[in-house]
């Protein structure tokens, strides 16, 4: 067993490019605290010998940082009662720069915690209000600091680029700041407008040249503010193009590794419960929407939290799944094995998949999007239009 992914789906406010299932309702914290508890019981997947226990756990969210000290110890009381936890466990927790008190970073240090990411997405305090961000840049150093402070030796930060109006020098400040904070992992991710976000409203509403801020409530489309004018344009392809290799080209020369399409890390600082995803490794999901993968099928949870809590409190998990046939387990494969640095190894796939993957692998190969070594891989052009060639290799 790989690990386990908890999701804690509450947020104080709701960012407006965010896609993932959250909720403002923080009154229903405990009972969602007492039903993830439940759900691991009642699932009943026991880990019973040493050498089968939990490698990883992620917190994440929504913002798990917004629970309780008492409701963090009752999740990791039933975490180590149902899942054993060993000394080599990787486990992270989200959190919020403006949450990170130095009460709160010293408190997680009584939990088996030894990772800790942070969304810090831009240091530009106009870009944090333009996303519905809480946190100042100067709020985001002290938590850095302050986690470093009480002992946190694997702390991941995630950045955005591709914000309208952002340049190419806007960018590189970004990157220096982050650099100067010398954590052990770091994430980048351009801006996409997600269909079903408050973004996505924002651009079907006015367009995609007329973005601006939310100025009234982060989560009623209604009460969108009128459009700016002036407010520029995103960037272009292109620029989005030089913004992710200068990107690449800067981290590469302070030392970290570019271990997956958006993942860099300093050396031994891989995410090892995200390289699980990418490998294809099974793991366990609990709580609202969250997804459980064990090789042969995937299900998730009810992505609705009042459904979800009343379920569990009725003894029932409320899920859906998905058998894999062999062809679905083949674009699985596709989809996160070229992620990574490492590549495709066409020795596991059958003969079939290998013989359908190289034909239609031809074309990037010898347009230099792809290269053949011992596996399969995007090159760095590739890895810009990574999407693109993913979906050409999959099975339709």
């Amino acid at each position: 067993m790989a690990g386990i992914y908890i999701h804690i789906p509450f947020c104080r406010s709701r960012c407006v490019y965010c896609g993932f299932y959250s909720t403002t309702s923080l009154e229903l914290r405990q009972r969602y605290v007492d039903a993830v508890c439940r759900e691991m019981e009642l699932r009943g997947e026991r880990i019973e010998s040493s050498e089968e226990r939990i490698s990883t756990i992620y917190l994440g969210g929504g913002t798990p940082s917004q629970l309780t000290i008492e409701q963090l110890r009752q999740l990791f009381i039933y975490i180590n009662k149902v899942y054993p936890l060993t000394s080599n466990t990787e486990i992270t927790i989200e959190v919020n720069p403006d949450d990170v008190t130095v009460e709160f970073a010293a408190v997680l240090q009584q939990f088996p915690i030894n990772r800790v990411s942070m969304g810090i997405q831009t240091f530009d305090d106009q870009r944090l209000r333009f996303l519905h961000r809480r946190h100042t840049a100067t709020q985001a150093i002290e938590a850095v600091d302050r986690l470093r402070a009480a002992g946190f030796q694997n702390i991941s930060i995630d950045l955005m680029y591709g914000f309208p109006g952002e340049t190419l020098a806007d960018w590189e400040a970004d990157i220096e700041a982050a650099l100067a904070l010398n954590v052990e992992h770091l994430s980048a991710y351009c801006l996409m407008i997600e269909e079903g976000t408050p973004l996505h409203q924002l651009y079907r509403r006015y367009g995609g040249t007329e973005v601006r801020e939310y100025e009234n409530s982060p989560d009623a489309g209604s009460n969108l503010a009128p459009p700016n004018p002036r407010t520029p344009a995103p960037p272009t392809e292109e620029t989005e193009r030089q913004m992710y290799y200068t990107l690449i080209d800067r981290l590469a020369a302070a030392g970290y590794e570019h271990y997956e399409i958006s993942n860099f890390a300093r050396p031994d600082f891989r995410s090892r419960h995200n390289s699980s995803y990418w490998n294809g490794t099974p793991y366990i999901g609990l709580g609202a929407a969250a997804h459980s993968y064990d090789g042969r099928s995937r299900s998730w949870n009810v992505a609705d939290i009042t459904a979800y809590i009343e379920g569990i409190e009725q003894g029932k998990r409320l899920f859906e799944e998905e058998l894999l046939d062999d062809d679905t387990r083949y674009n699985d494969t596709i989809t996160v094995a070229l992620r990574t640095k490492e590549g495709l190894d066409l020795s596991l796939l059958s003969d079939k998949h290998k013989d359908y993957c190289m034909k239609n692998a031809r074309r990037y190969l010898d347009d230099g999007l792809l290269e053949l070594t011992s596996h399969l891989r995007l090159t760095r052009r590739g890895l810009f239009v990574s999407d693109m060639v993913m979906s050409d290799l999959m099975m339709v």
